[in-house]
């Protein structure tokens, strides 16, 4: 019986994977046939935050009081709105706009940031302020390059920026996150790890036993300085220390550049530390949720919750969900032993494009 319930599984999951592989091609033949095409573009989305938690406190408010006491409330409330316009004609209130970024090992939300920092960009005035939600454990340099690089649009601009984190913003999710003139965080919070890693496995001996050549041509001295399969030399270990020396060392000069009080060799360890504890290391400037943070604004201050939204198309939907399921099936562990240079948090790296 146990047998035959194996046989099934292993009937089921080869089954899964079957189907993930016709996906991811069916998807990649819709994308060769759709390309030249025009694509659509996304759009911003605005979403009022001070109408949202209005809204809450309302649905609340009408299970807890009487009728007449939620009378009483609205009236109220429509008073103060009033004097609030009016207050408001006389004297602006800041706007305060809100982004999120989750990121991954390839920073893949870059692309909707650089939009939605453009549309900020529009509209804000230094008397605005930006607030961004930083969650990422590190990535890609380049990639994570160009996140702070965006972020520091608004440092440009005379917009004051404010980064939150409320679960992590380690290495290249640090990086980001330091252009800010303010970081708050969670009081567990993971933050740090201000280092670069790179690793990767090397198959020359089992391929020399199976008596199995590998042949790699490259034009330029350290075009290639570690490989997967070929034999690495101590000349080729040497220049990639020596790169990766090259990118901790401006990692950590941008840190200083933002953050001049810090103690910068004491915390560029590749070391991660809580929030309350980054607070002691100067790493952040407060402790609070973004959740605490926003609801603190919400009577100063007009919110705005922006995303630029992309609608995908069916092939991208389809390769998406192909994607996922070979990531579940752990079948991607390969393409990630490639040699990488990694801003490293202790799970992600950061790929080297040679």
């Amino acid at each position: 019986m146990s047998d035959s319930l194996f046989q099934l599984l292993l009937f089921s999951a080869k089954a899964v994977l079957i189907v993930a592989l016709i996906l991811i091609l069916f998807a990649g033949i819709l994308s060769l046939i759709g390309r030249g095409k025009e694509k659509l573009n996304g759009k911003i989305q605005i979403k009022n935050l001070n109408k949202k938690y209005r809204k809450i406190k309302e649905v609340l408010l009408e299970e807890m009081l009487s009728k007449k006491e939620l009378k009483k409330y609205f009236k109220e409330i429509k008073t103060l709105t009033k004097e609030k316009t009016l207050a408001h004609e006389k004297s602006p209130q800041k706007n305060v706009f809100v982004i999120h970024f989750a990121g991954d090992m390839k920073a893949s939300a870059v692309a909707e940031l650089r939009e939605e920092v453009t549309a900020i960009l529009e509209v804000a005035k230094p008397t605005d302020e930006v607030v961004v939600c930083v969650e990422s454990p590190g990535g890609m340099v380049h990639a994570y390059g160009l996140a702070a690089a965006q972020m520091s649009r608004f440092r440009e601009k005379q917009i004051p920026l404010t980064v939150i984190v409320d679960k992590v913003a380690a290495s290249g999710g640090y990086l980001m996150s330091c252009v800010a003139n303010k970081i708050l965080a969670a009081p567990f919070a993971i933050i740090g790890s201000i280092g670069v890693i790179v690793q990767l496995p090397n198959f020359n001996r089992l391929l020399k036993e199976k008596n199995i050549d590998f042949e790699q041509v490259t034009a330029g001295q350290f075009k290639r300085t570690l490989t997967i399969f070929g034999e690495n030399t101590e000349e080729g270990r040497d220049k990639l220390r020596e790169e990766v020396e090259k990118i901790h060392q401006l990692f950590k000069k941008m840190i200083q550049d933002h953050r001049p009080t810090l103690n910068i060799e004491k915390v560029s360890t590749g070391e991660i530390w809580l929030g309350t504890e980054a607070l002691e290391l100067n790493l952040v400037d407060g402790i609070t949720t973004s959740d605490d943070y926003l609801l603190s604004l919400q009577n100063e201050a007009n919110l705005f919750e922006i995303s630029y939204q992309v609608k995908k198309s069916f092939s991208e939907k389809i390769f998406s969900g192909g994607a996922n399921l070979l990531d579940k099936s752990n079948l991607k562990e390969f393409s990630s032993a490639l040699p990488f240079y990694a801003m490293h948090s202790g799970h992600l790296g950061m790929t080297k494009e040679s």
